[in-house]
Formats: structure tokens, C-alpha cells, sequence
């Protein structure tokens, strides 16, 4: 079998910034529309196994650990309204969806991933987004990333390609570049080519010596990265830590609980009022 993993939370992003057919007098429901088209889409192709995760709030553990880092403020209420009847709406339709609270999405995503990926029944975890976060999950080409607006798929050789590290360095990279969505800054000076060159010769920030001159790769200034790396060495940790999903969240016992049975008894009138009120848009 075949396991999807949806990011609702950026598909709900995605549809309510790409779409606007809204006023702020209708009802909150556009995004939330195109959500469901996204997983109905899925689910037309015959895959069989598939969960959301989504944001129930944007804040989670993480903004304690760093002021800045991403919360629900500047997000507009009329796309923090659409939340709760998203996972209303894909509920009735009969998938599985995880609301996150303390965690993030991308941790679900994570920790599904992994469980997934543990049942030998399991042919190829997919997982939705384009979230350079989730390149950490990527497994050979048991476990895999698609972005479903590019229709890119990118397995462990793709991510190598595109950052210039193996997946298990992603929360490295992102220490030492930093995540300007997420909110936290990275170091001064490390870019996204000098931090490739560097971990992909030693993977790790504590694998990266501090004489710079046994570095013996290709960066600009490596005696300056390095005596930055050196005084911030602290704030790379805890931006390592920021950016390190979770992977051992109990979501399901088994995938057997990701299996689609077709939707409930009460999806039909749900589905009637998001039609009426999409029909008043227009």
C-alpha cells in the first residue's frame, strides 16, 4: 500500500491566497473547498490510505523556546476561521485528520511518516508539501516528498540535489540558514552554499571542527563562519532544535486507521451548504 500525508495546513494557505473568491461578508468557506477538492483529488486516483495534519492552533512548544518564532499573528481571520471547519469537513468525509495543538502540522506529518514507514505492509510514504522542514523525513525512496502544485517528487537523491545535504542534515542546514517562515534568523554570514559545503562533509554541527583550516571544502570566509559559528554556537542548537520535527507523536495504532471506507452519513449536507455557499460567491 501507498500512504499519503496531506499538509492541510498550507493547502489551506495555499487555496485561500490563490483563490480569493471571497468577501469578508461571506461565510468562511473557500478554502476549506479547495482543501477537499485536493484530498477528493487523491482519493479519485485510487490511493487508499491517506491523513491530513493541520495547525488547530499556529502556536505550538516551539514559541517557547525562541520569542520569534512563527505565531498566528498578521494571519487574517477570515483564514484562521476556516480551520476547525476544515477538520469538520474531512472528518465527515471519512479521513483521517490530526488538529495540532502543543505540536505542529509538520510534526503529525512527521511522526505519521515514521509509524507508516515501520509497517512492512507499507510500499511508499508520500508526504504533500513543499515544506523544506519535511525534507528531514525524506527515506531513500521509501519515503518520499511531492509537491502537488509542481507535481515534483523528491526522494532522497532529490534532496541531496536541492540543498546540497542528505536529509538527516536538514535541521543542521536550517540551524545555520535559518527559516524566515518559521521566524528564527539562522547565523550571520552562512548561507545556503557555505552551509551544503560544509555539512556535507561533516553532517552535523558538532561534527564541524573549529579550525576552519581542516575544513577542506569550497566556502567563502570560512575562517568567519567559523569564528561565527563559534560564538553563536548556542543559538545554532536551539535553531536545530527549532527546526527537528518530532517523529514520536502517537497518532494511529496502525495504518489500517488511514484507510478511506468512503465518507460518513452526515458528509452529504455538509457538503450541500459548502456548494450553496461557494454558489453565492460566484
Amino acid at each position: 500500500m501507498i500512504v499519503h500525508l496531506v499538509d492541510g495546513t498550507y493547502e489551506l494557505f495555499r487555496h485561500f491566497h490563490g483563490l480569493r473568491r471571497f468577501h469578508k461578508t461571506d461565510p468562511p468557506l473557500g478554502a476549506v473547498v479547495g482543501v477537499l477538492q485536493s484530498v477528493l483529488q487523491i482519493l479519485e486516483q485510487g490511493e487508499t490510505h491517506v491523513g491530513v495534519a493541520t495547525d488547530h492552533v499556529i502556536e505550538s512548544f516551539r514559541n517557547g523556546l525562541w520569542r520569534g518564532y512563527k505565531t498566528s499573528a498578521g494571519v487574517e481571520p477570515e483564514l484562521l476561521a476556516q480551520f476547525p471547519l476544515l477538520e469538520t469537513a474531512l472528518t465527515a468525509l471519512g479521513v483521517a485528520v490530526w488538529p495540532m495543538i502543543e505540536f505542529e502540522a509538520d510534526d503529525a506529518l512527521a511522526s505519521a511518516a515514521a509509524a507508516a514507514a515501520a509497517d512492512a505492509r507499507v510500499e511508499r510514504v508520500v508526504i504533500c508539501t513543499p515544506d523544506k522542514d519535511l525534507a528531514q523525513c525524506v527515506r531513500g525512496t521509501r519515503i518520499v516528498q511531492l509537491n502537488r502544485r509542481t507535481k515534483v517528487l523528491m526522494d532522497e537523491a532529490g534532496v541531496m540535489q536541492k540543498f546540497g545535504v542528505l536529509p538527516g542534515s536538514i535541521p543542521d542546514y536550517l540551524a545555520l540558514v535559518g527559516d524566515a517562515a518559521d521566524g528564527y534568523p539562522g547565523l550571520p554570514g552562512w548561507g545556503a552554499k557555505s552551509a551544503a559545503a560544509v555539512l556535507a562533509r561533516f553532517r552535523h554541527l558538532e561534527a564541524i571542527p573549529q579550525d576552519w583550516r581542516t575544513w577542506g571544502v569550497n566556502a567563502a570566509n570560512p575562517a568567519a563562519l567559523s569564528r561565527t559559528l563559534a560564538a553563536q554556537q548556542s543559538e545554532a542548537y536551539l535553531f536545530r532544535r527549532l527546526a527537528t520535527l518530532r517523529t514520536d507523536i502517537p497518532l494511529f495504532e496502525n495504518v489500517d486507521a488511514l484507510q478511506w471506507n468512503g465518507p460518513r452519513p452526515e458528509f452529504e449536507g455538509l457538503a450541500a451548504s459548502l456548494d450553496s455557499g461557494g454558489r453565492k460567491r460566484r
